[in-house]
């Protein structure tokens, strides 16, 4: 099988993924891709993120790799949720599947999106090193930097870096940069972006805290009248907490606007949170001067990505830069595997031929997506009501589905559908039990 290149453009988990089962290829070290990947931060920043679960067939995936104990020894450990008022009285809870077999709130793997990007990253660079020293190419990571142009001819993907200025050609370019993709605004172009992101009405932030007495292993659901809820989560550090702000309003111009300055905007937007949660009661204080604090802070609005295509002559989209069902969908970290894997499987089968191997993948993955980004009728507004009435109803309704125990059987009917996802065996070597490396180690 002839070698190829391939610009892998995002080193989050979907980035990583992919180019970990392109060097399980089983095929000499010689005849595997030339890897590169490049983001546009540093590895240590891409140790932060929100928590995020791996459901359904997200678990073989990463048994596949040799990350499953990694994985398992590095999550949350989160128990479930519980509805809380003001006074932090619990309304109704919400345990954990540990199973795996049924998809709740909170799935048996929950982890810390930035951990499980590390986790990614390194086990993607030791996989590159074993291939280095068998001959072959590997993965070139290059970070802190990002794409300026991109243009493509019959032949081959012709980029240029915007920080370096460096031109280089590549056989195919994928699109793992995310919701705000480079790479889809630079093929596909900015004009219709408003078409293909599919804004939800709702804007959240993220960051960590020290950990109090009240915080334990169980996630903790505030709600306030005006569409405002607080969640405080576990993290993988007993000693820290997580929060996530969010608010629905779809008249609001400002909360989209300082959403599009990203983190060049943070003072912004921790001012307009301010403005939003001073008077939401509960450990409202707290949690605001602790995100002022934060260093780890981000906000941005909750969107789907819904496009008719995936890929553009030589250039392919992966995750949430093509198809992200938000994450109220507990969807979002089974799609990056799950497409990573496919579009790997795909491009194996069809080394010579692109738009086959394209083709494919998209016809993989397309019921996929679509039912992930099926959110429940009336979400995201059904599960922030807009006044205190309307949280109290819900509170009484979440009260009797714990009280009788439906809610199991809710999750079962109307849960994520991670477990309808089919796995096929594209001949990937199995990869043995992977550690973090000895500087990693904590």
């Amino acid at each position: 099988m002839p070698s190829f290149s391939i610009l892998i453009v995002g080193c989050g988990v979907a980035g990583p993924t992919l180019a970990s089962f392109l060097l399980l290829l089983p095929n000499p070290a010689q005849e595997k891709p030339h890897i590169t990947i490049l983001e546009r931060s540093s590895p240590e920043a891409q140790s932060r993120g929100q928590n995020v679960d791996i459901r359904g067939a997200g678990v073989p995936i990463i048994r596949k790799l040799g990350l499953e104990d990694v994985i398992r020894a590095s999550t949350t450990g989160e128990e479930g949720v519980h509805f809380v008022d003001s006074s932090n009285r619990v309304w109704a809870s919400g345990a954990a599947d540990k199973s795996g077999r049924v998809q709740t709130g909170t799935s048996d793997i929950e982890i810390l999106r930035g951990r499980l990007a590390e986790i990614c990253y390194w086990r993607c660079r030791s996989l590159s090193d074993e291939v280095k020293t068998k001959g072959g190419a590997g993965v070139e990571f290059v970070f802190n930097d990002s794409l300026a142009e991109i243009e493509q001819d019959s032949e081959k993907m012709h980029i240029r870096f915007a920080k370096s200025g460096d031109r280089r050609s590549f056989d195919l370019v994928v699109g793992a940069d995310g919701l705000h993709s480079r790479v889809r605004n630079l093929v596909w172009g900015t004009a219709g972006e408003e078409d293909r992101i599919k804004r939800l009405g709702m804007y959240a932030a993220f960051f960590s805290m020290p950990s109090r007495e009240m915080d334990s292993l169980w996630r903790r659901w505030y709600h306030a009248p005006g569409r405002r809820s607080i969640m405080v989560r576990p993290s993988d550090r007993r000693d820290r907490s997580t929060v996530v702000m969010s608010v629905i309003n779809e008249d609001d111009e400002l909360l989209r606007r300082v959403a599009v300055n990203g983190r060049k905007g943070i003072e912004a937007q921790k001012r307009l949170l301010r403005e939003y949660f001073n008077d939401a009661g509960w450990e409202s204080e707290r949690i605001l001067n602790e995100m002022g604090a934060a260093e780890d802070f981000y906000y941005d609005m909750v969107a789907q990505v819904k496009m008719e295509k995936w890929s553009k002559g030589r250039v392919v989209l992966l995750g949430d830069a093509g198809y992200c069902a938000s994450p109220i969908s507990g969807m979002g970290t089974t799609l990056a595997l799950s497409g990573a894997y496919n579009l790997a499987g795909a491009l194996n089968r069809h080394i010579e031929d692109y738009t086959a191997a394209f083709g494919e993948y998209e016809d993989k993955m397309r019921p996929i997506v679509d039912r992930a980004q099926k959110l429940p009728p009336g979400a995201p507004h059904i599960f922030a009501p807009e006044t205190a009435w309307g949280i109290l109803v819900m509170r009484i309704i979440f009260g009797i589905l714990s009280w009788f125990r439906l809610a199991t059987l809710v999750a079962m009917l109307a849960g994520p559908p991670a477990n309808a996802v089919f796995i096929e065996d594209y001949g990937f070597d199995q990869a043995p039990e992977w550690n973090w490396p000895t500087n990693k180690m904590q």
